[in-house]
């Protein structure tokens, strides 16, 4: 590896200067300048038998009205205040539209204008981009080679153009943009481009204007049918309250007279000052269902579609237990151990989904993290929704403890379309039917089949 570096390194500055090149290129000539640069080209190769071809002449013509395009582009120059107007969350295969509201700040009214919104840097550095090259070799197919995969791979979203209106001098306009995110995470806007083409329409001066603002991405949802999730009514201690660690509360039903060994912080002193006598507030003890959605985060792929899709799959999930008479424990290990309770007032989906937004793999970890945490929460808890990413020793040994508790678990286990083997039941072997094997790229197909 050591003596590969060089070579490595070589190419990751090829991928970055054809990257940056390819990207100048769509930014700066327009369509009909960029079929003029592709005949250009196809002309030169044509035109080298100047005898016998009339190619050259075609070669020289394109090729003059392309410099007569650079010379005449006006250096465009312009002040404009941008303010984007952004929702709050974005979903990722979702089309986002926004507005940007732009304000005029020079002299002179702009006209022909075009917005090109621009996002920070997507490309990697060095040794994030050598530990994908690595791990595509490691798990791509021989003689298998995606091109569209390889240029898009670190692509965060697509951004459509937008036209502006004439903007007079001091005034403002608005363009309404229209995003789609491919990624989760925070999406990170850098600067607003304003490109106006030269009069012959092939080429585009750019003005670019800072403008850094921010959007969170939350992961893909799917449809999911209804589900007959496993687990029935468990008594909580202490309430939803109590079960979210915010303190202790009961349900209250009805004021009663005061019994020998009441508490005294359940006098109800308002009545007792009307009615002359102590009077006590009666709780009732809460049974309510109580799941934990447990996400597996090991893998060693540094970028790993499975994941991407189990992290989908929790999401799914999360959007769809979420109810007024269930609680939902999301059980997951990343820089430490983490155990996010929502439901029955407590948290909204939303906000799920923003932790779901922030999920990594876990690397260099074990996989008995997950099971310690797991065991630990799950004295409370109805049911168990396991999505995995494999379905080895490890984690059946996971189920197997969780049965073992008495627990009713549904297990989804996402894995690439190169496994087309089927899962061995294992611990399942009891309750089949609630073992799921969930293939990328068929996942929501399959996720229809659990009804």
């Amino acid at each position: 590896m050591v003596l590969l570096s060089p070579i490595f390194r070589a190419l990751y500055w090829i991928y970055r200067g054809y990257s940056g090149l390819r990207h100048w290129t769509v930014r700066r000539f327009t369509p009909l300048g960029l079929a003029l640069a592709g005949g250009v080209g196809s002309a030169a190769l044509l035109g080298f038998d100047t005898d016998n071809t009339v190619g050259y002449q075609a070669f020289a013509l394109m090729f003059c009205l392309l410099v007569v395009a650079l010379v005449f582009s006006p250096f465009f120059r312009a002040k404009f205040s941008v303010s984007r107007i952004l929702p709050r969350f974005a979903t990722v295969g979702m089309p986002m539209h926004y507005d940007v509201e732009v304000r005029n700040l020079g002299a002179r009214t702009q006209a022909g204008l075009t917005l090109l919104d621009d996002l920070a840097d997507p490309r990697p550095d060095f040794r994030s981009w050598l530990a994908v090259q690595l791990d595509d070799e490691k798990h791509l197919r021989p003689f298998r080679f995606n091109r569209e995969r390889r240029l898009h791979r670190f692509r965060i979203a697509k951004i459509k153009e937008a036209e502006l209106p004439l903007l007079p001098a001091g005034q403002t306009a608005r363009a309404r943009v229209e995003l789609t995110p491919l990624r989760r995470g925070v999406l990170r806007f850098e600067s607003c481009s304003f490109a106006r083409p030269d009069p012959l329409g092939l080429f585009r001066s750019i003005a670019r204007h800072k403008a850094e603002q921010a959007v969170l991405v939350l992961p893909k949802r799917y449809w999911l049918p209804p589900v007959a999730l496993p687990g029935l009514l468990k008594y909580q201690q202490g309430g939803v309250a109590m079960a979210s660690h915010v303190g202790q509360s009961e349900e209250f039903v009805s004021l009663r007279d005061y019994r020998r060994g009441d508490p005294p912080r359940h006098i109800h002193w308002r009545t007792w000052a009307r009615v002359g006598k102590p009077i006590v507030k009666e709780f009732e003890d809460e049974f309510f269902v109580r799941h934990a959605l447990i996400l597996d985060t090991f893998t060693e792929r540094p970028r790993s579609e499975a994941f991407e899709e189990a992290v989908s799959v929790a999401a799914s999930f999360a959007c769809t237990v979420l109810t007024q008479e269930s609680l939902l424990d999301l059980l997951f290990i990343g820089s430490s151990a983490y155990c996010f309770t929502a439901g029955r007032g407590l948290a909204h989906a939303d906000q799920m989904l923003e932790i779901l937004a922030s999920v990594q793999p876990c690397a260099g970890k074990p996989f008995g993290d997950l099971e310690n945490l797991v065991v630990n929460h799950v004295a409370a808890v109805s049911g168990c929704i396991c999505v995995l990413l494999a379905w080895d020793k490890e984690r059946q040994q996971l189920v197997k403890k969780l049965k073992s508790l008495g627990l009713p678990v549904v297990v989804l286990v996402v894995t690439t379309t190169d496994d087309a083997a089927p899962l061995e039941p294992g611990p399942m072997r009891d309750d089949p039917t609630r073992l799921h094997k969930l293939e990328v790229g068929r996942i929501e197909e399959q996720l229809a089949r659990l009804a």
